[in-house]
């Protein structure tokens, strides 16, 4: 009976706390009110804190501060006034609706929820004296490149996660330092933290191309290139409002530390003088801005202007460009490329190579005095002062003639405009080039009785005049013939006179710098050549990592111009971020307590951060596991 007694007790007990407890919880409802922290950024870049009750009065939400908590001043100070602004909250809301857990506990219970699920910014008492750096990894690169990567979409185009990863880390290495493959696994895990065997990275590029066969079979294969630049030209178009109608294009040459040939490497001419070497020839095109559109891999010993119809075919078949304007060279002048560009509906603006002209033409250049006048302003960096250029053009009607010596180049293509431009700036530099090249002549000539020793350099043996056997003098007449040529420059057009005049298909050729400028940026910054591959497929693969890497720099580029009007360069935009990094710091006594400091961020560093939207904290914090 004591038993049983006692259990009807109990629930008795039981019975009234579950009345309190709903009658409480269905009181507080009826109120129809609710508290939470509000967070508001004032003045100076402090951050006010304040707990909000929010109530209804008919129909309408009204809002009413019940206690101001505190202003903080930083991140550190935030994070005490929000646990103080939790515990405050816990205990008004304690006195109007009584919690089952008590008034210490459940701030705990949330505050305690809060941290876990991120890095805690509330700062520990630590003897510095213990603490000891267990590692340092730069983290700017992922942040800010890895950011605009997955952007873009690269970050999905491989099988499987791990190549994907493995692809995302290796472009980040190549914009952090270029170096070989075996190279990049060491500084991956030196200065990145990233572990990975070369065998793996091998493999993922295998995924990027490969062909593997069976006797005479393919019997897989697999080409993500064309993935990754459609991806490419689709992020360039979007950048500029989804129109671009003025491609540039120019072709240069790669080459290997190897003096083998194959299907791919091969000798030819070598715009790196390297012509012992094997190499291949890049082609690449790119927009006015310098973003990029996409670029072709050829035999090293295939002439260059033979490579634009593929360039062409994929702009009109696969992006569907309808109008477009083709600036490149004189190396890809030629009939069958005036064709070639005129039957896509396109236009061009191709370099002239003058000397070649009929001499009626080259006289007519010559003797012209009827110039269309600029001047140009542009800033000299070093002198910290503004230059002048004084550019003077003239536009022709132009018709071939039979006796002009480029017939195989430009015959019957119907070229319907030459301009000529004289610009007071080149034709300085091309008098200081030729005195020059005079002044090593003369000391040249004062060594050496033998003419053979001169004639072997092409520069030097247009301005000498032989008689006999040991008699070398300087031609005057042949220098006075090349002055009139200083400071002369032409392009061939069919671009209607009446919607682009002379002095903007001029401006328009000249944005070649942009695809220049490319091109230091992948053999320089990025160090795409020399290449160390030999198989082909890793040849091209190793060329998609770079040209992605080429991709991020660019767009990151544009960005930034539009966002802060600065020019930044690759170079300078490496440095930046690779001062972007973290120490790791154990204490000794024990070490599973780990600590997080980040590097201070420069002005040129929070512009970055600021230009993509991302924000970076330099508050230090324990690690959590």
């Amino acid at each position: 009976m004591a038993i049983f007694g006692n259990i009807l007790y109990l629930i008795k007990i039981f019975s009234t706390l579950f009345v309190t407890f709903n009658f409480s919880y269905y009181f507080c409802r009826l109120k129809n009110k609710e508290m939470f922290i509000r967070q508001r950024k004032i003045e100076n870049g402090r951050t006010r804190v304040q707990i909000v009750e929010t109530y209804r009065v008919n129909a309408n939400v009204q809002q009413k501060v019940l206690r101001h908590v505190g202003t903080a001043k930083n991140d550190q100070e935030l994070g005490h006034i929000i646990k103080l602004a939790e515990y405050l909250k816990e205990t008004i809301e304690n006195e109007l609706c009584p919690k089952l857990f008590s008034q210490e506990e459940l701030p705990e219970k949330k505050v305690k929820s809060r941290l876990e699920q991120r890095q805690s910014q509330i700062p520990t008492l630590v003897n510095i004296s213990n603490l000891r750096e267990e590692h340092r990894i730069i983290t700017g690169f992922h942040e800010i490149y890895g950011n605009l990567f997955d952007r873009i979409g690269y970050g999905n185009i491989l099988s499987g996660k791990i190549s994907n990863k493995i692809f995302k880390d290796i472009v980040m290495a190549r914009l952090a330092k270029p170096v070989s493959k075996r190279s990049t696994c060491e500084m991956l895990l030196r200065k990145f933290g990233k572990s990975y065997h070369l065998e793996q990275i091998y493999r993922m590029m295998d995924t990027i191309k490969s062909e593997k066969k069976k006797g005479a079979k393919v019997v897989s294969k697999t080409d993500k290139i064309p993935e990754l630049q459609n991806i490419t030209f689709h992020y360039s178009q979007r950048l500029l409002n989804g129109k671009i109608t003025l491609f540039f294009y120019d072709c240069t040459t790669l080459y290997f530390e190897s003096f083998i040939e194959d299907d791919l490497r091969r000798f030819g001419y070598s715009k790196d003088h390297k012509f012992n070497q094997g190499q291949v020839l890049l082609a690449l095109m790119v927009t006015r801005e310098g973003l990029p559109v996409g670029y072709e891999v050829f035999p090293g010993n295939m002439y260059e202007g033979n490579t634009l119809l593929l360039a062409i075919n994929k702009l009109k078949e696969k992006y569907a460009i309808t109008e477009a304007v083709i600036v490149a060279d004189s190396g890809l002048l030629s009939q069958e490329n005036i064709k070639i560009i005129k039957e896509s509906g396109y236009q061009y603006i191709l370099g002239a190579r003058l000397r070649n002209l009929s001499q009626k033409w080259q006289q007519t250049i010559i003797k012209n005095t009827e110039y269309e006048t600029h001047t140009i302003y542009f800033k000299d960096e070093q002198r910290n002062n503004k230059e002048k250029d004084v550019l003077k053009l003239k536009d022709y009607d132009y018709q071939n003639s039979k006796d002009d010596k480029t017939d195989q180049k430009v015959r019957n293509a119907n070229s319907e405009r030459l301009i000529i431009s004289h610009s007071s700036a080149r034709a300085a530099k091309d008098k200081n080039d030729r005195e020059k090249a005079l002044a090593k002549l003369l000391s040249k000539i004062k060594k050496s009785t033998k003419p053979a020793d001169l004639i072997s350099n092409y520069g030097y043996k247009k301005f000498l005049k032989i008689e006999g056997d040991t008699s070398v003098t300087i031609n005057e007449e042949k220098i006075g013939q090349e002055a009139l040529w200083d400071g002369l420059h032409g392009v061939f057009t069919n671009t209607v006179r009446s919607e682009i005049n002379a002095f903007a298909v001029y401006h328009q050729y000249h944005g070649l710098w942009q695809i220049e400028e490319s091109f230091r940026i992948d053999k320089h910054d990025l160090r795409m050549r020399p290449v160390f591959h030999w198989n082909p497929n890793r040849i091209q693969a190793h060329i998609a990592i770079c040209f992605v890497a080429f991709s991020l720099i660019r767009f990151l580029q544009h960005y930034l111009k539009l966002a802060t009007g600065n020019n930044y360069s690759a170079r300078r935009i490496s440095i930046e971020l690779d001062t972007v990094q973290q120490s790791i710091l154990y204490d000794m006594n024990n070490r599973d307590n780990k600590y997080v400091i980040p590097s201070k961020s420069s002005k040129e560093v929070l512009e970055i951060y600021d230009t993509m939207k991302l924000h970076r904290s330099v508050v230090p914090y324990k690690l959590l596991e």
